[in-house]
């Protein structure tokens, strides 16, 4: 699973044959939910603390987050995205 990012212990990975609509993945400890990057639609749980931190940083990064969904649609290698600080 390809990481793009990485901030106060909440992980952010692509996977390059994932399916439609365009998402991202993100775990934190055992915790791992899929968001989907058109609409911010949450599938999963994670601590109230790290979803809000985690939808805090899609909102920053919805644009890149969309270049990468299509960069691995092409098979290119993934950018790494900033972390929330």
């Amino acid at each position: 699973m390809p990481e793009i990012s990485r901030f106060l212990g909440i992980v952010i990975a692509m996977f390059y044959s994932d399916h439609a609509p365009p998402h991202f993945h993100a775990r934190y400890g055992e915790h791992e939910v899929t968001v989907r990057i058109d609409d911010g639609a949450v599938d999963g749980r994670l601590p109230r603390r790290a979803l809000a931190l985690l939808l805090e940083w899609y909102a920053l990064h919805r644009e890149e987050l969309r270049d990468n969904w299509e960069r691995a649609r092409s098979r290119k290698p993934l950018q790494k995205i900033e972390p929330l600080e």
